[in-house]
C-alpha cells in the first residue's frame, strides 16, 4: 500500500527536497559542494585525484562517506557504480548502446526497479522515473544564478542516491572534465 501512495505523491507533484548544483560539478582532484534549498552546504564530493580510475566520494558535511562513486573499467558500455559505506552496490548507471536522437541512462539497482532517464542530460534538463512515476527531476530553470541546476528530489526517495545519481550523469555526460 505505501509503494502505490508514494506513487501518486509522485505523480502529484508532492514538493519533493531541492538541491542547487553548480553546472561544472567536478573533475578528478576537485571538491564540490552541494547546498539544500536555503542555501546551506548538505553534502561534498571530493574527486580522487592520482587513481586509474574516476572515483568521487560523497561525503556529509563531517567528512563521513556516505557512498563511492566509481568508473567501470572493461564493460562494454559506459558505467559508473554507486557504492554503499560498506561497499555494497546501490546502483549501476550505464549509457544505453542503441541511443538514435538522444542519449538515454538506465540505473540498475539491485533491491529495487530500474530507473530510467529521460531529457537532455548535457543542458541539464532532465528526470529519473520508476516505473513511469518521475523520483527526481534536474532543471537550470529554478535557479538565476549562472551555470547553475538544481535537482528536486520526490518525497520518500534516497535524496543521497539521487544526487549521486546525477553527479554520475554529470561526469559522464562531460568526460572532458
Amino acid at each position: 500500500m505505501l509503494g502505490r501512495e508514494r506513487r501518486q505523491e509522485r505523480r502529484e507533484g508532492g514538493g519533493g527536497t531541492r538541491y542547487q548544483m553548480r553546472q561544472r560539478m567536478i573533475s578528478i582532484g576537485d571538491d564540490y559542494v552541494i547546498e539544500n534549498d536555503r542555501g546551506e552546504r548538505a553534502f561534498k564530493l571530493d574527486g580522487k585525484a592520482l587513481r586509474i580510475r574516476k572515483t568521487i566520494l560523497f561525503e556529509d558535511m563531517d567528512g563521513h562517506e556516505l557512498c563511492k562513486i566509481q568508473e567501470r573499467m572493461l564493460h562494454v558500455r559506459d558505467s559508473m557504480e554507486i557504492e554503499g559505506p560498506g561497499g555494497n552496490r546501490l546502483a549501476m548507471v550505464q549509457k544505453a548502446m542503441i541511443a538514435p536522437l538522444r542519449e538515454r541512462w538506465v540505473v540498475k539497482r539491485d533491491d529495487a526497479p530500474d530507473l530510467r532517464v529521460q531529457g537532455n542530460i548535457v543542458d541539464h534538463e532532465y528526470t529519473i522515473e520508476q516505473d513511469g512515476s518521475k523520483v527526481a527531476e534536474v532543471s537550470k530553470r529554478w535557479f538565476r544564478v549562472r551555470d547553475t541546476y538544481g535537482v528536486e528530489v520526490a518525497p520518500g526517495e534516497n535524496d543521497i542516491l539521487m544526487l549521486a545519481i546525477t553527479a554520475v550523469l554529470d561526469t559522464m555526460a562531460h568526460p572532458a572534465r
